[in-house]
């Protein structure tokens, strides 16, 4: 008996643990792209607290022809979550409490997921923190939807071996996308949706085109619409893609693949012709293999919104490196 009793024990213990480790695991969090849960009483929402939210992370995204959120905001009164876990992707707590605190909180209640916890004694006191810590929130947001769009990428993706070859680097590119042009330092990817399509340039120039005692900015414009001189036209005779010029656009410096990494975003349109529609060009600097290398995503969706369509090239653009030598 005392055998039977030991095996009962250890057999029970056994199951208790694997309860256990399956109650550990956290749910997969879900919702779209570009999407935030506010967990925030009526009161708070309805009043100043909910317009500087409101402001602060459903304002214009910057490089669209037409006037699109941040993000796509939806609200909860924080008594409906009490009791429950959410498993939405971005969660911005933010309540009345006797403590100023403001807290990011990884996987709390889903993988992967970003909880912002903001408290204040009084409305003054939040709104302080809100105006403080919002660009921290809205780049923790935006790296992690390119980090969930490239996961999703990565299910499905393009044979790289022909960018590969080409031009020494590693690219996740969805396999919706089709080669429409093919040329020596030259690729045109693109992919047609219903309201027009999604388009993917990657082309290496010298370095001196770029970086020279000329105007930077100048010279990315430049040699963007020597491109599109080149490669991409409309049907008709004499219309060229180029930048749009009613509009500078917007000019960043940043890291990728570890490289220096100019960032512009804007509007192109077609010369003598009326398609038009927004732009990223990322032109990086590769000292090693002696080269500018540019990657480069443009849409065409006329009265569609393209704020999700941009971020997927975003998000396919910044998962390139560079092959070492």
């Amino acid at each position: 008996m005392n055998k039977v009793h030991f095996l009962f024990l250890v057999i029970s213990v056994c199951l208790f643990s694997c309860k256990n480790k399956e109650e550990d695991v956290l749910k997969k969090a879900t919702g779209t792209i570009n999407s935030i849960s506010i967990v925030i009483d009526d009161q708070l929402w309805n009043g100043v607290v909910g317009d500087s939210i409101r402001n602060k992370f459903a304002s214009p995204v910057i490089g669209l022809p037409q006037e699109e959120p941040l993000f796509n905001i939806n609200q909860y009164p924080a008594k409906l979550l009490e009791g429950f876990m959410t498993d939405s992707r971005n969660i911005i707590v933010v309540k009345k409490e006797e403590i100023n605190k403001f807290e990011i909180i990884t996987d709390q209640y889903a993988t992967p997921q970003n909880v912002f916890h903001i408290s204040g004694r009084t409305v003054d006191d939040i709104l302080t923190i809100i105006e403080k810590q919002s660009p921290t929130i809205i780049a923790v947001i935006r790296q992690a939807e390119i980090e969930e769009s490239q996961r999703m990428i990565k299910k499905s993706v393009l044979n790289p071996k022909i960018i590969n070859n080409k031009f020494h680097i590693n690219l996740d590119v969805p396999s919706d996308y089709k080669y429409a042009l093919h040329e020596a330092a030259f690729l045109w990817l693109k992919k047609d949706i219903i309201s027009g399509s999604s388009s993917l340039l990657i082309y290496q120039v010298p370095i001196p085109r770029v970086i020279n005692k000329n105007n930077l900015v100048s010279n990315i414009i430049s040699m963007r619409d020597s491109i599109g001189r080149l490669y991409i036209h409309g049907k008709d005779v004499d219309t060229d893609m180029m930048t749009e010029e009613a509009y500078a656009p917007y000019f960043f410096k940043i890291k990728l693949d570890g490289k220096t990494t100019y960032e512009m975003k804007g509007t192109w349109e077609l010369k003598n012709d009326f398609m038009s529609g927004p732009f990223i060009n990322y032109t990086i600097v590769d000292e090693e293999y002696g080269r500018i290398l540019v990657l480069e995503g443009f849409c065409y969706s006329p009265s569609k919104e393209k704020r999700d369509l941009m971020h997927e090239l975003e998000a396919i653009i910044k998962s390139v490196s560079i092959v070492k030598r």
